[in-house]
């Protein structure tokens, strides 16, 4: 009786593999996995600033090397031309120029879909900035904050982080003090809902003695920082409410900074927290790269 029962258990087993269809295994399995897309625009700026394309090649490699079961793509220069070339992102990092011309804009139908689905989102210094309007208000809707002109700035300077909050982005890294070109007084969604500032210090005055301009200094930064003294946040984790997640960085600017073992771990811990893959203990530890690793992934002089 009990050989009939197995045989029988056995034939259903095998009826049952066969018509299940490849495609939906290959599905599940593919479901499984994490997969990191990184894009970056064409570079700007002298060697060694808004290394684009360097920089997102060096994060993906540092990615893969500490967590080699995900997948990761990198695209440099443009937008993916493929169509369907971040249908499966679990999260999309972005290192771009900002402004006009924003390599997002042209896209933001399809990103505002994938992040719909949960998709994560990070966005690294200049891409952060965007033109006020429309699109800069869905930007803000998905990564929590923008760069506003004549309300942002973009001072070169040096925070002295004394105190990081309890986050999975923040696990391993120590306070750390970095020089940079750290953009602060960001617009953020309304109330600061469902955003967690995680690096966040008082401006010395001396970044804003520079004369009011779009970039440089206004009424509005001024007053928070000079006259009310208010903490900036210069990087933050958002929960989109709607599901899904972002992680906005200020720095970025100087690619040399990749050096510093809390500031490259705080980016790559976000990754991982955006992508909904459970952060390391003691963080995303990676080799400290020596310069000539740097220098190898910056641009030619022209």
């Amino acid at each position: 009786m009990t050989l009939t029962k197995n045989l029988f258990c056995f034939l259903i087993f095998i009826i049952t593999m066969i018509g299940f269809p490849a495609d939906s295994q290959r599905n599940i399995k593919s479901e499984s996995r994490k997969k990191v897309i990184f894009i970056a625009s064409v570079d700007s700026h002298p060697k060694g600033q808004h290394e684009y394309n360097g920089g997102i090649s060096f994060l993906a490699q540092k990615l893969k090397q500490a967590m080699p079961d995900i997948d990761t793509a990198v695209f440099h220069n443009g937008w993916p031309k493929n169509p369907n070339a971040l249908q499966d992102a679990s999260t999309i990092v972005i290192f771009s120029e900002g402004a006009q011309g924003h390599i997002i804009i042209p896209h933001l139908s399809e990103i505002e879909n994938l992040m719909n689905k949960g998709t994560g989102l990070v966005m690294l210094h200049f891409t952060l900035e965007i033109p006020k309007g429309p699109d800069a208000d869905k930007v803000r809707d998905l990564v929590g904050g923008y760069f506003e002109t004549d309300w942002s700035v973009n001072p070169f300077w040096t925070p002295d982080v004394k105190k990081l909050p309890h986050h999975p982005t923040t696990n391993g890294v120590k306070p750390f003090a970095v020089q940079d070109e750290w953009y602060y007084h960001i617009r953020f969604v309304k109330d600061m809902k469902n955003i967690t500032p995680i690096l966040e210090v008082l401006p010395p005055d001396s970044t804003l003695s520079r004369p009011e301009g779009t970039h440089t200094n206004n009424q509005f930064v001024k007053e928070a920082v000079l006259k009310n003294k208010e903490p900036q946040i210069i990087a933050w984790a958002y929960e989109r409410p709607a599901g899904g997640s972002g992680f906005g960085f200020t720095g970025g600017h100087t690619h040399a900074n990749w050096k510093n073992d809390n500031f490259r771990m705080l980016v790559l811990n976000s990754i991982l927290w955006t992508a909904r893959i459970k952060v390391p203990k003691n963080g995303i530890r990676t080799k400290t790269p020596e310069l000539e690793e740097l220098d190898k992934l910056t641009k030619p002089v022209q």
